[in-house]
C-alpha cells in the first residue's frame, strides 16, 4: 500500500513527459502556431492575430506563389523575430516593378489581397530583380508599410520556417490561408533540379517606377 502514491506519480510524471516530447516534435517537425506582430499584411493578417504554420508539407512540395511564410530575415539571427510575407517572387523568376505593380516574366501581376490596391515600388533591391535558385523573394500585402525583399532581398529556402496554412484566432478570424490562383503566370517554382545552375544572378537597378 505505501508504494502506490509512488506508483501514482511516477505514472503522471511518465505521462507528463511523453506529452511534453509529442509537444515539442509536433512544433519543431509538423505545425507551430505564430503571432502575427508586424501590420505589413494588412488586411489579410492583423496585428495581434495568430497562424498555425505547417513545417511539414514543405518538405513534401514546394513553396508557391501566393503562399504565406514565417521566416528569418537574411542575415539576422534565428533568434530575432520572424517575418511573413507573401511569396510573390519564385526561383528563376524575372520580376519588375513598374507602373505600381509587379511583373513577372513580363506578365502583370493580379494581386487582389493588396492593401487598398496600394501601388507596389521598387525597393533598395531595384526595379528589376531575377530571383537566385534555391531562394524566394517576399512582399507584404500592406506594400506601403512592409520591409520585405525588395529591401533585404531574397529570401533563402533554408530560412524559411513555414507555410501559415489556418487563422484561427481570434475565433471570429477563423480562415484557412489557400494562395491565389494566377491566371498568367505560372505557380509552381522554376527552380532548377539539385547540381544544375539556371545561370540566374540578381540584377540591380536604380531606376524608380
Amino acid at each position: 500500500m505505501t508504494n502506490r502514491p509512488l506508483g501514482c506519480l511516477l505514472e503522471v510524471a511518465e505521462t507528463l513527459a511523453l506529452t511534453l516530447i509529442i509537444f515539442l516534435i509536433i512544433q519543431n517537425f509538423v505545425a507551430q502556431p505564430f503571432m502575427v506582430e508586424q501590420d505589413s499584411m494588412e488586411h489579410t493578417l492583423e496585428p495581434n492575430q495568430y497562424v498555425l504554420v505547417d513545417k511539414l508539407t514543405p518538405h513534401l512540395d514546394s513553396y508557391k506563389r501566393g503562399d504565406i511564410v514565417v521566416f528569418h530575415p537574411p542575415d539576422q539571427p534565428e533568434s530575432s523575430v520572424p517575418y511573413i510575407k507573401r511569396i510573390i517572387g519564385l526561383p528563376g523568376d524575372r520580376l519588375e516593378f513598374k507602373d505600381g505593380a509587379v511583373w513577372v516574366d513580363g506578365q502583370r501581376l493580379d494581386e487582389p489581397y493588396v492593401y487598398d490596391d496600394q501601388p507596389t515600388l521598387a525597393g533598395p533591391a531595384g526595379s528589376l530583380v531575377v530571383v537566385p535558385p534555391g531562394e524566394y523573394f517576399g512582399m507584404g500585402d500592406h506594400r506601403l508599410d512592409s520591409v520585405d525583399s525588395r529591401v533585404f532581398g531574397p529570401i533563402p529556402a533554408g530560412n524559411i520556417i513555414g507555410r501559415a496554412v489556418l487563422r484561427y484566432w481570434p475565433l471570429d478570424a477563423l480562415a484557412v490561408l489557400s494562395g491565389p490562383t494566377y491566371a498568367n503566370v505560372p505557380a509552381a517554382p522554376t527552380d532548377p533540379p539539385a547540381g544544375q545552375s539556371s545561370g540566374l544572378t540578381i540584377q540591380r537597378s536604380t531606376s524608380r517606377p
